[in-house]
């Protein structure tokens, strides 16, 4: 049986809801994130509206003069001690929120950064995305956050992504009281349940298989002799 006690992750809630308790991404974002701790792994979730977070391609918006306070660091640092990170976004007119845009950038800024290796600083950690909303915009949104984690370095395992959407038009959003039978909207989704669950586990496995190889493999990866390899300006 495969163990993952070891293993750490970050839940990162983009919603733009001020308060987590109301937010409708938390609460699918809680489903994967129980799972990983009855599975062992050590869990902490971040809404990134109880932080003051500077915007720019920068690491540290105080130090660049482009926010008198930003807590970004610390949560960066967080985000590197951990060996997964999930991104949770609601959908607003078929995208995902400004604030999973700026936790996409504020990482953005330190990916040219290396480890030890002298690989791009993510290498060897796996990332995955939780998205909700109403009417359409699941997988748009998945495919932005999915293509954004694996060009900065993360290692995106296969069906890293779910989400629940409602009906057209205005309506229930996820974990809402469905008035007819006094349960949340969205929580007996056989279809969301099997790709949340499918989504943690993917992320675990990845997670393990990478902390057992001591990270990922570098040979060809690392920018700096990347002729010393079999290459493309030979051929």
């Amino acid at each position: 049986m495969t163990d993952f006690a070891d293993l750490s992750a970050v839940y990162l809630n983009a919603s733009l809801k001020r308060n987590n308790a109301d937010s409708h991404t938390q609460k699918l974002m809680s489903k994967s994130s129980k799972i990983m701790e009855a599975e062992g792994v050590a869990v902490e979730t971040i809404h990134m509206l109880d932080h003051k977070i500077g915007f720019g391609m920068v690491t540290d918006a105080v130090a660049d003069n482009e926010a008198e306070a930003d807590e970004w660091p610390s949560i960066q640092a967080k985000i590197m001690a951990a060996d997964i990170l999930v991104i949770g976004s609601p959908i607003w007119l078929g995208v995902k929120s400004s604030l999973a845009t700026l936790a996409i950038e504020r990482l953005y800024a330190s990916s040219g950064k290396k480890n030890d290796k002298g690989q791009y600083l993510y290498y060897g950690k796996t990332a995955g995305c939780i998205v909700t909303g109403n009417e359409d915009g699941v997988k748009a949104v998945g495919m932005e956050l999915l293509y954004a984690f694996q060009h900065i370095g993360f290692v995106v395992p296969p069906q890293a992504d779910c989400g629940w959407i409602g009906e057209a038009g205005p309506g229930p959003s996820y974990g809402d009281e469905n008035p007819d039978t006094g349960k949340p909207f969205g929580f007996d989704n056989d279809f969301t349940n099997k790709n949340t669950t499918i989504m943690t586990w993917n992320l675990m496995h990845t997670a393990r298989i990478l902390r057992d190889l001591g990270g990922f493999p570098d040979k060809g990866n690392v920018g700096a002799d990347w002729e010393s390899v079999t290459n493309a300006a030979q051929f």
